[in-house]
């Protein structure tokens, strides 16, 4: 095999030899090497609505508390309690100064065409052990505004003899100041949130790791409600 003239071997050396570094490459502009910060997004205004502050409690023909669980991963298992109260202290332009308390009757568990014996089993020692624990509350710790007419309500949950903080999301529906049907003022509220309960001490038939043969630690918590409020004033 002939031998590549000296001048051919020079320049397939240097055809493959990596580029020198370029020691007058512009440098990287501000703009490239720091980010602009961003003023802080305005804080959420309240929807205007003609329902006044005061005080507003629960109609509970227009209420309900209902709760969701995984069953074995086949479907959502979904049961409700029928007897709560509530009541919330309220001034409709300033409601991240709301305040909010619940109770809960456990025993008023309603199931939906339960097995013999069943709805005793949740009542007993092994879920909700209502004989020990016979009321659960909630009382709002903070209200923080997270839009026009949303809000994310914290408070602390006392369930099964443990108390624990849980947060609510929940939405403005509507509101007046009463009417000649009505003739007090009224606000409409949807919540929902959710929580462990094996943080509560309830932990029987919560599935292995990896499996879904039993019942979900996660609850989920829908709720729907009506407040009365003050009495309509004469015009």
């Amino acid at each position: 095999m002939r031998k590549l003239p000296a001048l051919g071997a020079i320049a397939l050396l240097l055809a493959c030899s990596p580029p020198k570094k370029n020691d007058h490459a512009a440098p990287a502009t501000k703009s490239e090497t720091t980010q602009v910060p961003q003023p802080p997004s305005a804080p959420a205004v309240p929807v205007a609505t003609e329902a006044p502050a005061g005080s507003y409690t629960l109609d509970k023909a227009h209420g309900s508390l209902i709760f969701r669980v995984n069953h074995i991963g086949f479907s959502h298992y979904t049961a409700q309690f029928t007897e709560f109260d509530a009541k919330l202290d309220i001034d409709p332009k300033d409601p991240a100064k709301a305040s909010l308390t619940a109770t809960v009757n456990p025993r008023s568990l309603a199931l939906p065409t339960p097995p013999k014996g069943f709805l005793d089993e949740l009542l007993g020692k092994q879920w909700l052990d209502t004989s020990a624990f016979a009321q659960i509350t909630f009382k709002s710790t903070r209200v923080e505004l997270t839009g026009p007419d949303t809000a994310r309500i914290t408070g602390d949950l006392s369930l099964h003899g443990v108390t624990l903080p849980v947060t609510l999301d929940a939405r403005f529906n509507a509101g007046y100041a009463g009417n000649q049907y009505d003739p007090a003022a009224r606000m409409g509220f949807s919540a929902h949130g959710s929580l462990n309960r094996s943080g509560f001490g309830i932990f029987y038939g919560i599935p292995a790791p990896g499996s879904t043969m039993g019942v979900s630690d996660n609850v989920d918590v829908i709720i729907e409600t009506e407040f009365n409020g003050p009495p309509l004033k004469s015009r």
